[in-house]
């Protein structure tokens, strides 16, 4: 199934999708924002399901009528990893991690598809960073790596928008990677129980139909049973946080000559598996 959170009436509303063309919403079986659902587990899944076949036509939204959010619009958690591709690696020259490089964005940063990515005033260097990211169902500390699959909801796309020069400007890397914006997230969460094999799957990036990324999620060098492993050993991990698993060579920092974001593009993240992120570029004003 697809999750989603959608805009109507300037109400948010969390969602299943029925079919390719409509979405039922999940607050008929009393789940008011996704994360709660998430948290309803395995009862509030069957009950979707339910709702999914079985609602009415008249209980149904057409999605060009709605407008999609992120699926999880103020995730608790928004952790990202960084250079956890071997090609992405290779051609920034940086040796392979020993253990998982760790930081975070702000839920300010998050935007849905469609959503317009702000290049702010104060970077000069826009980079963009296709993303595979999976959201944690059910919870816990000290989780066993071979246990990973009990705690996976589903999987999304993410586009890890990044201000280059800030986040080389320090050793932490954190004030580059949310600005508000920097967050695209979507178009929905695909669940678990849809992919069998999250480490193999097409990810790639294109600027205005140019493609700039293109690699596989089997280049991760660090994958799901091993991040959840040791995400865990530190702190609670929680229905709804997500986890985006870092990026694939083709970066704009990386290129010869190198390649930022400008206003008026549109940035698509495509992961066949689990669909498109389409945002457009403006300028901050």
């Amino acid at each position: 199934m697809r999750f989603v959170t959608f805009e109507q009436g300037g109400l948010a509303r969390p969602g299943v999708l029925a079919d390719a063309q409509t979405v039922v919403d999940l607050s008929l079986i009393g789940y008011h924002t996704l994360l709660r659902f998430i948290a309803g587990g395995d009862d509030a899944f069957k009950k979707a399901a339910k709702l999914a076949a079985e609602s009415p036509t008249d209980s149904r939204h057409l999605l060009t009528q709605v407008r999609l959010l992120a699926p999880i619009p103020l995730p608790r958690k928004f952790i990202c990893v960084g250079l956890n591709y071997r090609d992405h690696a290779a051609e920034t020259n940086t040796p392979i991690p020993d253990v998982p490089t760790i930081f975070n964005k702000f839920a300010t940063a998050v935007i849905g598809p469609g959503a317009n990515i702000v290049l702010p005033k104060v970077s000069k260097m826009p980079d963009f960073e296709a993303e595979f990211a999976f959201v944690i169902g059910e919870g816990g500390r000290h989780i066993a790596a071979e246990d990973w699959r009990k705690h996976v909801f589903g999987y999304t796309c993410v586009n890890d928008v990044t201000g280059r020069d800030y986040q080389k400007a320090t050793s932490q890397w954190l004030m580059g990677k949310t600005f508000d914006t920097f967050g695209p997230m979507g178009p929905w969460i695909v669940s678990a129980d849809e992919i069998a094999d999250p480490h193999n799957l097409d990810i790639s990036l294109a600027i205005d139909g140019v493609t700039m990324q293109d690699s596989n999620t089997r280049e991760l060098i660090f994958k799901i049973p091993e991040l959840i492993a040791y995400l865990s050993s530190v702190f609670t991990l929680e229905p709804g946080d997500i986890v985006s698993t870092g990026t694939p060579a083709g970066v704009g920092v990386a290129r010869t000559p190198q390649r930022f974001l400008k206003a008026g593009e549109t940035v698509t993240v495509r992961i066949p598996a689990i669909g498109e992120l389409r945002n457009p570029i403006v300028a901050e004003a």
